[in-house]
C-alpha cells in the first residue's frame, strides 16, 4: 500500500502515465527501487522522480491512518475490489480512498446528475426515475452537490442504494449542509474519492470527480442542466468512455432544459421513464440483477412469476404479454394496445422477460418471442 501511495502523491505522475510506468517495470515497488537515471531515462521529469525518491511522508502517513478507521478502504489497480468498469476508462484513479462498502463499486450502477438549482418538476422526475431504477436494483450514484444530485441520493437511500463521489478527500464534507446525507450514504452504501484526506474542494476537482462518476456507472442520466454544466460535462465524458447517455427532455421556455436538448441533438437517448432506462441497458444488465421487483405487481413474488425455463409457469400477465407477442417485431405501443396494461408495466415485464432470455429487443424499440 506504501508504495502505492507514494505513485499517487507523486506530482507530474497521472493515471496514464503511471499505466505505462508499471507495465514497463512490473510493479510500483519496482518503480520506486530503480534508479533515478533510468527513471528519467524512461521519460519521467526530474520533479516527478525526485518525489518518487523523497516521498512526502506526513502526507502517507495521514492517508494510512485514515485507512485504519472503521469502514475506511483504499482500493488500489491490483486490488480485486477496485471497480471493473472504473478501470476501463483510460485514465482510472490510481487508488480510490471508500467509506462504507467498497464492494458496492462493482454493482451495476447508473449515474443521476443536475442542476444544483432544479425547478419543483425537476426535483419531482429525479425523484421518480432515481426512486423507480434504485428499486430494480441498480445503484444510484451522483457527486453529493446540492440540488438534483441530493435528490437522487435521496430517493436511493429510500428505495435502494446509492455510491457519492466526492470532489474532496474521504474525510471533508462538501457542501457542508451534507454532512448527515454523507452520512447516510457512508452507513448504507459508500463515499468514494480519489483525493487524499485532508483535500479540501477546489474548482480543479470536480472534473475529475465527474469522469469517475461516469466510469463507475453503466449510463448517465442527466435530469435538468443549463447549456454550460457540469452535468454536461459528466454526460460527455460518459460518451467518451462508451458508456449510455440519457436526457429528459423539457419546455422549450426553461432555461434548465437546454443542457438536456443539446445532449438528445448530440445523440444522447430521449427518456420520460425509467423503463427506458433498463430496456437500454438490458443488454448489460443480463445476469447482473438477480430478482427485479415489479411495479404493480408484489415483489415478493418475483421470482415465482418469471421462470427462465419454462413460459407454461409464467405469471398471467406475463403470459398474456408473451401471447400477445409473435416471432416478428411488435412496438411496445401495439403490446399496450393488445394486453390492456399498462406502459410503465409493458416496459419493466418486457425487461425482465429479456432478461430471462423469452424476448429480445431490436431496432426501434421492437420486441419479439425467441421461444415458443
Amino acid at each position: 500500500m506504501d508504495a502505492w501511495l507514494v505513485l499517487a502523491e507523486a506530482s507530474g505522475l497521472g493515471p496514464r502515465t503511471c499505466g505505462r510506468l508499471l507495465a514497463s517495470f512490473g510493479g510500483p515497488r519496482e518503480v520506486l527501487d530503480a534508479p533515478a537515471d533510468t527513471l528519467e531515462n524512461w521519460g519521467l521529469k526530474a520533479e516527478t522522480v525526485a518525489a518518487l525518491k523523497s516521498p512526502d511522508r506526513a502526507r502517507i502517513d495521514v492517508s494510512l491512518a485514515w485507512s485504519r478507521l472503521p469502514h475506511a478502504h483504499i482500493l488500489t489497480w491490483d486490488d480485486l475490489r477496485y471497480p471493473p468498469l472504473l478501470k476501463e476508462i483510460s485514465d482510472p484513479p490510481i487508488l480510490l480512498y471508500v467509506r462504507g462498502d467498497p464492494l458496492l463499486l462493482a454493482e451495476p450502477q447508473v449515474a443521476v446528475v443536475g442542476s444544483r438549482n432544479p425547478t419543483p418538476g425537476g426535483r419531482e422526475i429525479t425523484w421518480d426515475l432515481a426512486a423507480t431504477l434504485a428499486g430494480f436494483g441498480l445503484v444510484i450514484t451522483s457527486g453529493l452537490a446540492v440540488g438534483v444530485d441530493a435528490v437522487a441520493h435521496e430517493a436511493a437511500l429510500e428505495h435502494g442504494r446509492t455510491v457519492a463521489v466526492l470532489g474532496t478527500g474521504p474525510d471533508r464534507v462538501y457542501p457542508a449542509m451534507h454532512r448527515d446525507l454523507a452520512r447516510r450514504i457512508a452507513d448504507r452504501g459508500a463515499l468514494v474519492t480519489e483525493l487524499a484526506p485532508n483535500e479540501g474542494p477546489q474548482a480543479r476537482h470536480f472534473p475529475r470527480r465527474n469522469r469517475i462518476i461516469a466510469g463507475l456507472s453503466l449510463g448517465t442520466l442527466v435530469t435538468e442542466a443549463a447549456l454550460r454544466s457540469g452535468s454536461l460535462i459528466t454526460a460527455r465524458q460518459a460518451a467518451d468512455q462508451g458508456r449510455e447517455v440519457f436526457a429528459v427532455p423539457g419546455s422549450v421556455r426553461n432555461p434548465l432544459a437546454r443542457g438536456c436538448h443539446a445532449l438528445i441533438r448530440d445523440g444522447a437517448r430521449l427518456v420520460e421513464e425509467a423503463a427506458e432506462v433498463l430496456a437500454e441497458l438490458a443488454p448489460r444488465l443480463r445476469g447482473a440483477l438477480a430478482v427485479v421487483p415489479m411495479p404493480d405487481h408484489d415483489a415478493a413474488n418475483a421470482t415465482d412469476r418469471v421462470d427462465s425455463g419454462d413460459p407454461d409457469r409464467l405469471d398471467p400477465d406475463y403470459r398474456s404479454l408473451l401471447d400477445a407477442l409473435g416471432f416478428e417485431p411488435v412496438s411496445q405501443d401495439d403490446l399496450i394496445r393488445r394486453t390492456g396494461l399498462s406502459a410503465p408495466s409493458v416496459a419493466s415485464m418486457l425487461l425482465v422477460l429479456e432478461l430471462e432470455g423469452h424476448v429480445s429487443s431490436g431496432p426501434g424499440g421492437r420486441y419479439c418471442r425467441i421461444r415458443a
